[in-house]
């Protein structure tokens, strides 16, 4: 008999994406998906049968239904249903397709032939479970800024990229010409995605490190060494306790692009950084979202 999986599914308002991605993740999902259906976003997520029950998925749409009010959004419509292996193992990539993002990117679903003569930048991913498909804005702006920072003028720039997920961002810095990117996740499972991905768009390893950390573990593998840019696009409440230690690896000339910020959350970031002596260069918003383009002061 073929194993059957839930399938869930989330209507959502765009802004709650990153929560319940987290919450899905911390559920034990194995594939997520995204689809923006008009003003709403579309959330799919697969769990074999026997790690849930009936009474797990219901406590899992009031966890749902409780972040919601808590950061005072419209609570999500939660649904669910069992589906065979096969359908699983192909279902949620059907609602992935290819994307342009910014002038120069073309993100490409890995399970897909790759066009012979792209006019973009082709960026190859398969996500699996982790953060990071170019759907969502926030990853879209953080790629159009690293498009602005780096160029053929300053392709020897060194980048590192904390709370990687998928390795999109550190990817996307090396096709547009870093030297070097430093790479760090808390989650294993994150960093066997970007790992993965690493490969995928044939980059090496001695390009683009991928570790399991945080910010503390920067300075070890970059010896010491100063960065010349830094992006960080995770929660506002994450990225307020890595700021202090983000002078640690900066120099001068460093510059952050930063995201998977609220526009509510703007002022207690953009304080945090004027404490320790981070200049706003830019701030750019999409729908709810907002990306900080920083420099030092």
């Amino acid at each position: 008999m073929a194993k059957s999986w839930w399938e869930i599914e989330i209507l959502c308002d765009p802004a709650l994406e990153d929560l319940i991605f987290w919450r899905l993740e911390k559920f034990g999902c194995r594939g997520m998906s995204s689809e923006a259906k008009g003003h709403s976003q579309l959330l799919r997520a697969y769990l074999p049968q026997i790690q849930a029950q009936l009474l797990d998925l219901a406590a899992l749409s009031l966890w749902l239904r409780q972040d919601a009010l808590t950061v005072g959004l419209p609570v999500p419509a939660t649904r669910w249903h069992l589906i065979d292996e096969e359908d699983w193992a192909s279902g949620w990539k059907d609602h992935w397709q290819p994307q342009e993002i910014g002038d120069r990117f073309l993100v490409y679903p890995a399970w897909l032939t790759v066009p012979e003569s792209p006019e973009r930048l082709i960026l190859r991913l398969d996500p699996g479970v982790a953060f990071g498909t170019g759907n969502h804005q926030t990853t879209q702006l953080c790629l159009e800024a690293l498009e602005m920072r780096i160029s053929d003028s300053n392709s020897h720039a060194v980048v590192a990229d904390i709370g990687c997920g998928s390795g999109i961002l550190s990817i996307g810095a090396v096709l547009l010409g870093a030297k070097k990117v430093y790479a760090v996740d808390v989650d294993p499972l994150a960093v066997y995605s970007a790992r993965n991905n690493r490969d995928l768009n044939q980059i090496s390893a001695e390009c683009l490190f991928v570790e399991q950390g945080s910010i503390d573990l920067l300075p070890k593998l970059t010896e010491g060494k100063p960065v010349d840019g830094i992006v960080c696009n995770i929660l506002a409440e994450v990225i307020i306790d890595l700021i202090p230690a983000m002078s640690a690896i900066a120099q001068p000339q460093t510059w952050g692009i930063l995201s998977g910020i609220l526009l509510e959350q703007v002022k207690p970031i953009a304080d945090t950084l004027e404490e320790h002596d981070w200049v706003i260069a830019a701030l750019w918003k999409r729908q709810d979202w907002c990306c900080f383009n920083i420099r030092r002061s």
